[in-house]
């Protein structure tokens, strides 16, 4: 590329957006390490009642079910935010482009961690403003970061895969937090210093990320970053011409599963994307939960020893670290189609193959789900140690799932806004994990079994959105009349457009 962006500069831009999702998109999703510490450093505890009931050391103990209420209620605003403004977010990007988009990204979460770094037990209230601002604004910084990826032409899907794997890994930075703590460094100290990378968030804004967007396919000599009016010039003059999106892809070949022509409303309203969303939905609360109630059960499990509780919480994050591991998994589900000599069909044969392909990679991910599930009902302590890894790899085929299905099955041009509607939705169901909470610190008393045992019947529903897909498959199959031929794959030209969670 004479005279556009050179390779080191590409390489170094996809290094630090590694980097960037890696370390501080997806912090929010680590909450159990936070708690711990929170705990020690007496947030809410004004909310616990002496308790009745002897514990182990047959001394008079303390009911802490309201603490822990209270703690499951930040986690579960800050992750409501992280999905309900998805949309909103998608829709700053795209109307202001990448500078105007990381500048409110960054002022989000320098925020959310002076507030954190400022907080004190007695202002623990904080916490409220502040993760919803972490959570939202890591979810903008990632949704920037997206468009790195067609910087690399023929690596642009595994880049984007991984950093929907880093944004997963991301979790651990709590571990971090908590370990350090352990070994004295104070709260505050920590997230100022996460505050103070902001600099390095802004620098690389300035130096590393186009003003608007990165174009696809790429033009010849396209540069980014500060660079004088030239560059940019020639960046705008490149996203004008070649499309104004990261889904934006070469007008070859146009790969969503309904014709081009249809509307949003038709796309959003069809049972396709309804049974979609509640895939989406029963599976993201069941992870949402089980991250949220993560220390007061392990609490109940342990019996409230402090020494075990800490080593499986410290377990539980550093398997979070292998969520960039674990991504790209799906994508090899989704592509199996292609591996092959065999000839490949193109146009709406190759859309139908994908479509096809689908199928398999939501009845897989529903499996991961519910044998999760199934682990984490179980009410035995080193069971868990399966149930972290099982969680790690469900969620991680949970999202990349997610987008690659809707790239599939929908017209390009409705991505953005169908993926923002669908976490919007599964926002509001993921609401549910606050009186799923109370639920067992109130009649429950605690013991979450039954509430586990209700959510492995809640998973099942998601396999109706497999077996509507199947039949959609059947019905565009028998309208082409090649009902049972085989399909092979699309060609290069196919747009994959996977987006975070």
């Amino acid at each position: 590329m004479a005279g556009g962006a050179g390779l080191a500069k590409r390489l170094g831009t996809f290094l630090s957006g590694l980097l960037e999702c890696g370390a501080f998109c997806g912090i929010i999703f680590g909450w159990a390490s936070l708690v711990f510490v929170l705990k020690d450093l007496r947030y809410f505890e004004g909310l616990c009642q002496p308790s009745a009931t002897p514990s182990p050391n047959l001394t008079l103990g303390s009911d802490c079910s309201r603490q822990d209420e209270q703690f499951s209620l930040v986690f579960t605003i800050g992750s409501f935010m992280n999905n309900f403004m998805t949309f909103l977010m998608g829709v700053v990007f795209d109307r202001f482009g990448t500078t105007a988009a990381r500048l409110i990204a960054i002022s989000l979460y320098t925020g959310g961690t002076l507030l954190i770094a400022f907080s004190t037990p007695e202002m623990a209230v904080l916490l409220f403003p502040a993760m919803s601002m972490l959570s939202v604004g890591g979810m903008l910084l990632i949704l920037t970061n997206m468009q790195v990826g067609n910087l690399f032409g023929n690596y642009r899907s595994i880049i984007i895969t991984l950093y929907n794997g880093a944004f997963d890994s991301s979790s651990a930075i709590f571990l971090i937090v908590k370990l350090l703590y352990e070994h004295g460094l104070s709260l505050r100290a920590m997230f100022l210093f996460l505050a103070a990378c902001s600099a390095w968030h802004l620098l690389r804004t300035l130096f590393l990320m186009p003003r608007t967007r990165i174009p696809y396919p790429l033009p010849p000599d396209y540069n980014y970053g500060y660079g004088g009016a030239a560059c940019a010039l020639l960046g705008l003059w490149g996203e004008g011409r070649q499309g104004p999106t990261l889904w934006a892809a070469a007008p070859v070949t146009w790969a969503g599963g309904d014709t081009p022509g249809t509307p949003f409303r038709a796309c959003a309203c069809s049972w396709l994307f309804a049974w979609h969303v509640a895939w989406l939905s029963v599976m993201q609360l069941r992870h949402y939960l089980f991250i949220g109630t993560l220390n007061p059960q392990l609490e109940h499990l342990a019996r409230g020893d402090h020494a075990l509780v800490s080593t499986y919480t410290n377990a539980f994050a550093f398997t979070q670290l292998c969520g960039v591991l674990c991504a790209p998994w799906n994508g090899l589900i989704l592509d199996r189609h292609k591996r092959g000599k065999g000839p490949r069909p193109e146009g709406v044969l190759a859309s139908l193959a994908d479509l096809r392909s689908a199928v398999l990679s939501l009845v897989v991910t529903v499996a991961q789900c519910l044998l999760f599930s199934v682990f984490a009902a179980v009410p035995v302590l080193p069971v868990q140690f399966g149930t972290f890894v099982l969680q790690v790899i469900s969620r991680s085929f949970l999202y990349g799932g997610n987008a690659a299905f809707l790239a599939i099955a929908f017209p390009p041009q409705h991505f953005g806004k169908l993926y923002g509607l669908a976490m919007a939705l599964s926002a509001l169901v993921a609401l549910l994990q606050y009186p799923c909470v109370a639920l067992v610190q109130g009649p429950l008393q605690g013991d979450p079994f039954y509430m586990n045992l209700g959510l492995i019947a809640v998973v099942l529903v998601a396999f109706v959105s497999p077996v509507v897909v199947a039949r959609e498959c059947q019905r565009r199959a028998k309208e082409l009349g090649i009902a049972g031929t085989p399909l092979a794959a699309p060609p290069s030209t196919e747009i994959h457009a996977e987006t975070p969670h």
